[in-house]
């Protein structure tokens, strides 16, 4: 079975030489490969959205790859899946979670990417790699490179909420949200910031907008405007709307139904609504004052357990709610977790401090450079990498109230550059560090 194995392997080499030498260059979109934004499925309909009715539109496929071959720690997945006409004009995506090793992903005999964690979701965006018609879709399971620094991956199942999606080329591209206190700490203030795409070689007109619904379900504001994007690139829309009687909704953790507002965001055309986003968002904004963590001007005393996703999300909702009952307030996962376990979370009222999924305690106190994976600097970017992949998991969860940069792993080179980087995304909720021991990485 491995020399099978090894010679499939082989093949899709040959093959992607093959393909590249015989085939011009694939028509190029803005991106391509593993990316990073904020996780939200696009529905076709308002009605389907509200329902969360994935299936329905024609713009999402689950992705359920199945053995291809097998061997001594390696082995290939894969499919063949049809890609619709429609899906032809527009951005296709692949979003990867569960997948249980480090892997190498090929679409149609060409690589698209090389991952080494196994427990962190993954997105990619696959347009220049996929055609109308059939595609092979194939992942190599195998080895990671990065095993000193691996967690434990998820016992749920493999391929557990992984699946394709498309986009059209006028769309959101990442969006930023939160329900936070105005200046005077009278009112509301919806902050959105919406990402616009134009994937056309030319200037087009995207036009963004959104609507807020109150947690009794009465509509408070709505709001869309129009922005002229160069071709095959960005551009960034905020809405700024006063959200008035919010206080009367705060979200806190405790609370026995904690409230939570209904946000849709969606893009129009010629008149014509072309997709929307659904969320959910509370009232609330963590920061530190004077060196204490506050929560609407409260300062937070957390009581702190462990905790990662059960199998599903009903076990995983009552397990929560029977932590609050033993006056936890405060999860703290070792990874990033499946996205309906902080929609759980901001259900259960429960704080969340997100981990990345690093984990490399032996050796932690050796500061030698390559003494421990945390002072190795070839790995920087393998620490980055999962650093972002947990911030954009997470951010749009009312329930995250810190980011830790990862399981205590020592505090070197690797965890300055993360420290960094995540501060300059997150203006105001602490980042901290269990390892950092005094030094100026960790917030609290």
């Amino acid at each position: 079975m491995k020399r099978i194995l090894i010679a499939a392997l082989l093949t899709l080499c040959t093959l992607s030489v093959r393909a590249q030498d015989e085939e011009t260059e694939a028509p190029r979109l803005t991106e391509a490969g593993r990316i990073f934004r904020t996780e939200v499925i696009p529905y076709d309909t308002r009605r389907d959205a509200d329902a969360r009715n994935r299936e329905a539109g024609g713009y999402y496929r689950a992705f359920t790859p199945k053995l291809i071959a097998g061997g001594e720690g390696m082995s290939i997945v894969g499919l063949a899946h049809e890609i619709p006409y429609a899906w032809s004009d527009g951005n296709v995506y692949l979003h990867l979670e569960n997948v249980g090793s480090a892997y190498s992903l090929w679409i149609n005999d060409r690589v698209v990417a090389e991952v080494e964690d196994p427990a962190t979701p993954a997105e990619f965006a696959i347009g220049p790699y996929v055609r109308q018609g059939e595609n092979d879709f194939r992942l190599i399971l195998r080895p990671s490179a990065t095993e000193a620094i691996n967690v434990e991956p998820a016992r749920r199942p493999a391929f557990e909420n992984s699946y394709l999606y498309y986009q059209n080329k006028r769309s959101i591209r990442d969006f930023e949200i939160a329900l936070v206190p105005d200046s005077t700490r009278k009112f509301g203030i919806l902050e959105v910031a919406l990402v616009a795409q134009n994937s056309f070689n030319y200037d087009e007109t995207v036009t963004v907008g959104y609507d807020i619904y109150s947690p009794q379900g009465k509509l408070l504001d709505f709001n869309m405007r129009d922005v002229v994007i160069p071709g095959r690139s960005t551009d960034t829309v905020r809405f700024h709307p006063f959200i008035y009687d919010a206080y009367k909704n705060r979200w806190e953790a405790g609370a026995k139904t904690p409230p939570l507002y209904r946000v849709m965001l969606f893009t129009r055309r010629d008149g014509v609504y072309k997709e929307y986003m659904p969320l959910k968002v509370g009232f609330g904004k963590t920061e530190l004052v004077d060196g204490r963590l506050m929560h609407l001007d409260r300062e937070l005393k957390l009581v702190r357990t462990p905790y990662n996703a059960a199998a599903d999300r009903k076990t995983t909702l009552a397990e929560l709610k029977a932590l609050k009952a033993q006056g936890k307030n405060t999860v703290c996962p070792n990874s990033p977790q499946p996205a309906w376990f902080y929609e759980c979370c901001d259900e259960a009222g429960l704080y969340v401090i997100d981990c990345a999924g690093i984990n490399a305690p032996e050796h932690r106190d050796d500061r030698r450079v390559g003494g421990t994976p945390s002072n190795d600097p070839s790995l920087a970017d393998e620490y980055l990498e999962r650093v972002k992949a947990m911030y954009y998991r997470s951010r749009k969860f009312t329930c995250i109230i810190s980011y830790a940069l990862c399981n205590p792993s020592g505090n070197v080179y690797n965890m300055y550059k993360a420290y960094e980087w995540l501060k300059s995304v997150e203006t105001a909720r602490p980042v901290i560090y269990a390892d950092a021991d005094g030094e100026w990485n960790t917030d609290l």
